[in-house]
């Protein structure tokens, strides 16, 4: 994909290494650690480059054909059905943002399951068959009960029973069941990993860490710097704000980005209310949240799926392969999470 001045802000300079690229970015769907028992199935990191003044024309004009008193708007007014005309304005191929923004989805359940298996087996590469096969194989009550489980075991904080016993009786009930599935056999593996469990939770108690394992804010960040920085543009985030973004975790990102190969230049925050370009990221966020957590109910609407599949990116962390089939473009396969700090 080619990109222009009117895409981005870049510096002037024949090397790559002078190129800039100004994006902004916003979520949707946040509800920290807490994802097995929060207000959503999905999260979405969406970004776009749009000049500033580019981006408050569209959102005058989403304005002035939604005509609503609210000062501030938000997705929800376009996901209206009356409003259906301005949504697939926005998200059409002839639109103003099409090739101009980019969204990273997670699947929350699936998110879970990864972390767990990475953490306990040290690679994530079986999550995938576990996440796929596990309701089938061992039955939907007790894989529900393995998630819920599992989520309270990497979660920073602790209520309630011990996370790590809760955990191995949910996986022992599990391995109660007799099959030959690779699914029941990476669930006997983590019935093994008990020493790992014990000791990602004792590091917990010793103090806070700096990235939760389970916070899908921060390998969506990186994600999105990869994105944009592929064709060897330096990019530059502006953010929302959001208070899980605070200056060690900042320079965790760019750490982290620089460490994968990421031209990452920066990341800062504003408010949303104060930068137009950030308004059409939180809408596309919220849009593509809905549309995604539609399809992965089974009551996804198809024309509005192929109007979002172009802007969803392939590094999604995705588990469920029927919705990942229509939300995703033809070939591209969703990979693991990116690696972040486990304890262990």
């Amino acid at each position: 994909m080619s990109r222009n001045r009117a895409d981005g802000v870049r510096a002037a300079g024949p090397g790559a290494e002078d190129r800039r690229l100004e994006v902004a970015c916003d979520e949707s769907g946040s509800d920290g650690e807490n994802l097995m028992d929060g207000n959503t199935d999905v999260f979405a990191h969406a970004s776009v480059r749009l000049p500033p003044d580019v981006a408050t024309a569209c959102v005058q004009e989403i304005r002035d054909r939604i005509r609503s008193p609210a000062e501030e708007y938000k997705a929800n007014h376009l996901l209206r059905e009356k409003h259906r005309a301005v949504l697939e304005w926005l998200l059409d191929p002839a639109g103003p943002i099409h090739g101009r923004a980019h969204v990273h989805l997670t699947e929350k359940a699936f998110f879970v399951v990864d972390r767990a298996v990475g953490v306990l087996l040290g690679d994530p590469a079986d999550a995938v068959t576990l996440f796929r096969d596990g309701p089938g194989t061992f039955g939907e009550p007790r894989w529900r009960e393995f998630l819920a489980v599992a989520n309270r075991l990497l979660r920073v904080r602790e209520d309630g029973e011990p996370p790590v016993d809760a955990f191995f009786r949910a996986v022992d009930a599990l391995c109660g069941t007799r099959s030959a599935a690779p699914a029941a056999a990476t669930v006997r593996r983590l019935a093994a990993a008990r020493p790992r469990a014990d000791s990602y939770r004792a590091r917990l108690a010793d103090g806070p860490t700096l990235i939760p394992v389970l916070d899908p804010l921060f390998p969506a960040i990186v994600r999105t710097a990869a994105h944009w920085s592929v064709e060897g543009d330096r990019v530059s985030l502006v953010h929302d704000r959001q208070n899980m973004l605070t200056p060690e975790r900042i320079a965790w990102i760019e750490e982290r980005a620089r460490r994968e190969g990421v031209a990452l230049g920066g990341l800062r925050l504003v408010h949303s209310r104060l930068d137009a370009r950030v308004q059409i990221a939180d809408f596309l966020a919220g849009i593509a949240r809905k549309i995604a957590s539609d399809e992965l109910g089974g009551h996804g609407d198809p024309a509005l799926t192929a109007l979002l599949r172009p802007y969803v990116g392939a590094e999604s962390v995705w588990g469920d392969a029927d919705s990942w089939s229509r939300l995703a473009r033809l070939a591209e396969i969703p990979g693991p999470a990116a690696e972040i700090n486990s304890g262990v």
